[in-house]
């Protein structure tokens, strides 16, 4: 990826005409496009439509961006890529709110709106995470998906007068939120025994050694099954 510096000097030269430099970016950030996309899979469209739409959500961010908003351009561009696909979805009928995303977002406006009744001012988009036991990144695609109430752009009424998204983006790398939202995703999805695998490995730090008298078998066998899992979970991130 590249670093803040050179997304900021790319995206100059792309808004003063620069169509190699914006290629470059498109480039670059094809891997952020990508997960934003899987999201809204197996909804009727191509996979390759999905990326074009994704691109001029993209396109869109980085025509509008600007260094005054205080945010890094990944952590703008999010809701702006989704958004165009949510958009193109929504007006031909494929895409429908779930059930369970309208009662978290539900959710969420009520805690919201008890927070700014006590404490005079709006919560965090981490305390928000921290209330639901979510990623701050699953915070943002519920509020959004649900078009809730309140914008991640709104100034919020305390001393700092700092929006959802400054908060949000001051603490958070968004390409790495959403990284950690398609690894659980692709971690769910494995056998009950290649799950615990994993999760005695690299959550609860147990040796192969461990993992193999835990499921009685030999460190050998967690060793070959530990790489084919890594294989498999590589695979389909990259996919």
């Amino acid at each position: 990826m590249l670093s803040n510096e050179e997304n900021i000097k790319l995206i100059t030269l792309s808004q003063q005409g620069d169509e190699a430099a914006k290629t470059t970016l498109i480039k670059e950030h094809s891997p952020l496009i990508k997960s934003i996309i899987r999201h809204y899979k197996n909804k009727g469209v191509e996979y390759e439509d999905l990326y074009q739409l994704g691109c001029v959500g993209f396109l869109k961010a980085l025509k509008n961006f600007s260094t005054e908003y205080n945010v890094r351009f990944s952590t703008y561009a999010v809701p702006m890529i989704a958004g165009e696909i949510k958009r193109y979805l929504r007006d031909d009928g494929y895409i429908k709110i779930s059930r369970s995303t309208k009662t978290l977002a539900t959710k969420i406006s009520y805690f919201v709106r008890d927070y700014k009744a006590k404490n005079c001012t709006s919560p965090t988009v981490e305390q928000i995470a921290e209330e639901f036991k979510l990623e701050p990144q699953e915070v943002v695609f519920a509020m959004d998906s649900a078009k809730f109430p309140i914008s991640l752009y709104e100034k919020s009424e305390d001393e700092n007068n700092l929006s959802l998204i400054d908060k949000v983006a001051s603490k958070e790398n968004v390409d790495e939120n959403i990284d950690k939202i398609l690894l659980r995703d692709a971690i769910s999805s494995l056998s009950e025994r290649d799950k615990k695998i994993i999760i005695l490995r690299y959550y609860r730090d147990k040796t192969q050694s461990e993992v193999a008298r835990v499921l009685n078998v030999s460190q050998v066998q967690i060793s070959r099954l530990e790489s084919k899992i890594i294989e498999k979970l590589k695979t389909e991130l990259e996919a």
